[in-house]
This record gives structure tokens, sequence and C-alpha cells, in this order.
């Protein structure tokens, strides 16, 4: 339970347990990400992180925000869809799942993992496993 008095204690425990240190700047962004409508099934550019940032009145660069997406994506706390060269989303769910990606308004959707079926893999290079398997369903309109 977050208190009224602490009202980030929730974000600084979780960005400690993963590792980070909750810096003011993370901290904002980690609220927007987690705490915002929809926080824990958002699929955000960093761009739009930025805008909403400040939105919200929190100053920080577009710069800082793709270090900290970069960093909480490798702390375990997001998932980083790439849709194309030089387009990314970071996804706040890390669980085993999927996306439609709409092509006309770029909106990405979860497919849940367990509707995605695979037979079989070619095999990984000597040396390397295949850590995960990420399935993108490019869709338009008619």
């Amino acid at each position: 339970m977050v208190s009224k008095d602490r009202p980030y204690s929730a974000l600084v425990h979780r960005l400690k347990t993963a590792g980070l240190r909750p810096t003011r700047q993370r901290l904002a962004l980690a609220k927007l990400l987690f705490e915002s409508p929809g926080g824990d099934d958002r699929h955000i550019t960093a761009e739009q992180l930025h805008a909403e940032a400040l939105g919200e009145s929190v100053r920080v660069s577009l710069a800082t925000v793709y270090n900290s997406l970069h960093q909480f994506t490798e702390a375990g706390l997001l998932r980083e869809v790439v849709v194309e060269p030089g387009r990314s989303y970071f996804d706040t769910n890390v669980s085993d799942h999927h996306h439609f990606y709409f092509e006309d308004s770029g909106e990405l959707q979860d497919i849940p993992g367990e509707h995605v079926q695979m037979e079989s893999l070619p095999a990984a290079p000597a040396g390397t496993r295949v850590a995960r398997v990420d399935v993108i369903i490019r869709l338009s309109g008619d």
C-alpha cells in the first residue's frame, strides 16, 4: 500500500528491486508508464512518453527518456517491440505474448502467447539458444 506521505514508495521499491537507482527523472517516467490508465498494458514510443512528461511538467530531455526506457527494458520492467527499423514501442506487459500491429494507425494490440502456436523453429546457431520468440502480425485496412 502506498501512503499519502510517500506517494512514490511503490515505484521506488520497484526500481530498486530491478537494480535501478530511483532518480527523480526515473521515478517521474515510471509513474507515467506504470501508474497511468492501462499501466500494466501500455505500448508507448519514447516520443509519446516524452510528450506525456512535458504535459505533466516533468523536465526531461528526449535522450533521457530513451536512456531510461532502455534501462527499464534491460532491468526487465519493459519489453521493446521493434515494428520497423527506427520505430520501437515499449511494452509494460512483460509476460509471454505477441502483437498485432495496425500499420495504418501505428497501434499495437496484445495477442496472448498461447494463441500463437509454432510447430518448429530452426536450430539456433552453435553456441546460442533461443531466448524468446516475438511474433508481430501486421494488419492493414482494406
